[in-house]
């Protein structure tokens, strides 16, 4: 497999940060990294141009990482509730899909992308998900996802029948339906 060096001018994802001498394959150089000015040659000139540049990122990354740790600590066992419209055996009418998730720790004060919510696919039932939350690489912990119905809970199963006050089952007459 043919690859060449570069030297990274910015922090890529998945790929390095500013300074990193890296091997990627000619194409993802000359289509992506060079258009973009996110790479060039690995030279002694520009390796110490760069230096400065990639002391501030490796400081930026040091506090981001300890804002990560702090954000670790307080979502470890959080637990959110989500509120869809399900028929009687429990299956939603639309779902719950990692956005829907984000945006409740959002609005409970977290700040996270939709991509640290890792469920893979939508869920689709009523009932409670271990969700795995992975802030970087190595910092990962799990919420708890309780997905219950926007119906009150006395509406839920007895949709089409009558209730009485004390709870009991009214059934009509055959008179009564003639």
């Amino acid at each position: 497999m043919k690859t060449i060096e570069l030297l990274l001018t910015e922090s890529v994802d998945n790929l390095g940060i500013v300074g990193d001498v890296v091997r990627v394959r000619p194409g993802y150089a000359r289509n992506f990294l060079l258009p973009r000015s996110l790479a060039t040659t690995p030279t002694e000139g520009n390796i110490r141009r760069l230096q400065e540049k990639r002391k501030i990122v490796e400081e930026q990354m040091r506090l981001k990482r300890i804002e990560l740790e702090q954000m670790l600590e307080k979502i470890a066992n959080f637990e959110i509730t989500l509120e869809r419209a399900a028929n009687e055996q429990g299956i939603l009418f639309g779902g719950v899909s990692q956005h829907d998730i984000a945006n409740a720790l959002r609005s409970a004060g977290f700040a996270i992308d939709d991509r640290t919510v890792r469920i893979g696919e939508q869920i689709k039932r009523l009932d409670s998900y271990e969700i795995p939350i992975q802030l970087a690489g190595d910092l990962r912990t799990q919420i708890k996802l309780w997905v219950v119905s926007d119906k009150p809970a006395g509406e839920q199963g007895q949709a089409d029948a009558d209730v009485e006050v004390e709870g009991e089952l009214v059934e009509e007459d055959e008179q009564d339906q003639k």
